[in-house]
């Protein structure tokens, strides 16, 4: 099974330089865009799987909640990150994994309805303290509310020879890859776990719907 994950002799100007310049990227957004960062081909095609694992996770991708687990790993290096750098799948079909810049700053909101959650920009003492949607009682928010955005356009690293770069600051550039690739790894990992715990198989529902009718 591959692994993304390389170690990297920090001491040295040169593995560091090479592991930025040789490391794989793709595109931010879309090729028309010009813009790329780090980033690991995750197609399942390429990932060592032997045939049955390969097999039941093309099946599994069609099923719902097969993301949620993964997309807590990848909120989790988000947040480790402070939001600073995040990570998201890109491609024709998702299949690779891009390192994104991104921000997290207040909102600006300072109370929610509890009932329908509805947020406004001011705090309950300024006004009726009513929600304006579903007239429901509203609360203060008890710390600043924030809002987590992302680059997807920004390019990273995309022209760096990295000859002028600080050793901290190579240093600094490696862990974040490397933390990264720990990322994609841990991900392949929880794949492995589904496939080996869950099958995809059909079930028949009924949905229901309203229309108007005469009556």
């Amino acid at each position: 099974m591959h692994k993304f994950y390389q170690n990297v002799d920090r001491r040295s100007r040169k593995a560091m330089t090479e592991y930025l310049q040789g490391h794989f990227r793709y595109d931010t957004m879309s090729s028309w865009n010009r813009s790329t960062s780090y980033a690991h081909n995750m197609k399942i095609h390429s990932l060592g799987f032997d045939s049955e694992t390969r097999a039941k996770l093309y099946g599994l991708m069609q099923c719902g909640g097969f993301y949620d687990s993964i997309n807590d790993l990848i909120r989790g290096f988000g947040e480790e990150n402070d939001w600073l750098w995040q990570a998201g799948f890109n491609g024709r079909s998702g299949g690779y994994l891009v390192l994104y810049q991104g921000e997290r700053k207040p909102s600006g909101y300072k109370s929610y309805c509890t009932q329908c959650f509805q947020h406004n920009y001011t705090k309950v003492s300024e006004n009726s303290g009513k929600c304006g949607v579903c007239g429901n009682d509203r609360r203060d928010f008890a710390t600043t509310h924030m809002t987590v955005n992302s680059f997807p356009g920004r390019g990273m690293d995309e022209y760096e020879d990295f000859e002028d770069w600080e050793m901290c600051q190579l240093k600094d550039r490696v862990e974040l890859l490397q933390s990264f690739a720990q990322l994609a790894d841990d991900i392949v990992a929880e794949s492995v776990y589904l496939a080996n715990q869950y099958k995809a198989v059909e079930e028949e529902y009924t949905e229901v719907k309203t229309r108007l009718v005469m009556a």
